[in-house]
């Protein structure tokens, strides 16, 4: 018997990592060629992936949570003579008097786990897509143009449900999958409340127009971020999680803040990380920077599983307020509305003014309704005078 070391493969489109979701087998198991044996997401899908080699699970390198790039250790196996058949894009060394087995040539070319999941779970036959990637490779475009392509009326059917015909089926796979179990685990999992206050935001806008005049054009999110990191540092307990298994609260040092993002991809939440050591200026550079990366598909599986705490502008949508669900497995989420002229009474009259809504939606398990309306207060009252505020900070 010998030892063969997987490592994790080429996941294509150019990542170079992934996070180790959740392990599918472990020491001592007995694996069979193609079998999943991990489940891992990149910043753009969540695969399984398949051993390329049978024998028996020796080590597993790596903690479900962890970051791994191509190229490392996945999983070590003891194995009888070697791998099994090898999969297209995996392959196996080649040791001393072995021949390097070679898939015979009809073989569908599918190079990267996440096209073939993607394939699979629209029960597409490899066998019947044409490849124009180089040398006939297959690629994730090849796969999405054969599921439109099957997306008509006639092809669907009818709804058993309502009778009406299906226009199309929409696989949740990649990252609206993952959103999808998310928001369903916090649904299901976290005992939330929402709390939310009107604020009169013409002083803040006022103070970042001010700011615009120099070379530096900060957003409305930096100046809200600013206003929140200080809040959390007043209101600790917003910036935990539940770890339900040790049945505790766990307790943060630090404030990684993530920024929800609409991407052509789904939602997507990517972190800044040390938030509460970065000024207005830094937060303003590192916002724009994550946001970008987020809709480009270039941020890291790290920077959109870090968060501590979550701040979501869903005011570029047009709507006054929502009761947002919170990002698994953070504490909180803290929503802003559209910022539009609204009648306020100030000094006993009338005026125009520019308000806004705030709405905080917290895990009741980490605090109560004076904790979350506590740090709900703060940050609306540093919006309202934010020159003391930021003289404060």
């Amino acid at each position: 018997m010998t030892d063969s070391v997987f490592t994790l493969p080429d996941l294509g489109e150019g990542l170079a990592e992934a996070e180790l979701v959740k392990w599918l087998v472990h020491p001592g198991d007995t694996v069979a060629v193609d079998a999943p044996v991990a489940e891992v997401e990149t910043a753009k899908a969540t695969v399984e992936v398949p051993s390329p080699f049978a024998g028996v699970v020796a080590e597993l390198h790596g903690a479900e949570g962890s970051t791994i790039r191509v190229g490392a250790p996945l999983i070590t196996f003891r194995s009888r003579g070697g791998s099994g058949n090898v999969l297209v894009g995996y392959g196996t060394g080649e040791g001393p008097g072995r021949r390097r087995r070679q898939p015979p040539p009809e073989r569908p070319k599918i190079v990267s786990p996440v096209v073939r999941q993607l394939a699979r779970r629209a029960g597409l036959d490899p066998a019947t897509l044409v490849g124009t990637g180089r040398d006939g490779l297959i690629t994730r475009a090849d796969v999405e143009r054969a599921i439109e392509a099957r997306r008509t009326p006639d092809a669907e059917g009818v709804d058993r449900r309502t009778g009406l015909p299906v226009r199309r089926r929409e696989p949740l796979t990649g990252v609206r999958g993952q959103v999808a179990r998310n928001v369903a685990r916090s649904r299901a999992e976290i005992p939330e409340a929402t709390t939310w206050v009107d604020v009169d935001a013409t002083a803040l806008l006022a103070l970042r127009e001010d700011m615009r005049r120099g070379d530096w054009k900060p957003g409305l999110l930096a100046l809200l971020a600013r206003f929140v990191v200080a809040g959390l540092r007043e209101f600790p307990a917003l910036n935990s999680r539940v770890d339900v298994e040790r049945e505790e609260v766990v307790h943060l040092d630090g404030v990684n803040l993530g920024v929800a993002a609409q991407t052509e991809l789904g939602l997507v939440v990517p972190a800044v990380r040390g938030a509460d050591r970065l000024s207005i200026r830094g937060l303003d550079a590192e916002i724009r920077r994550l946001t970008a990366a987020a809709r480009e598909g270039t941020a890291t599986a790290a920077e959109l599983s870090c968060g501590s705490f979550t701040l979501n502008n869903y005011g570029v949508f047009g709507v006054d307020g929502s009761a947002a669900i919170i990002n698994h497995p953070e504490a909180a989420i803290l929503g802003i509305g559209r910022v539009h002229p609204r009648p306020w009474v100030v000094g006993g009259e009338v005026v125009p003014r520019r308000i806004g809504q705030l709405s905080l939606v917290f895990d009741h398990r980490v605090c109560d309704g004076g904790v979350a309306g506590g740090f709900l207060r703060y940050v609306a009252d540093a919006m309202e005078a934010p020159l003391r505020a930021v003289a404060d900070l």
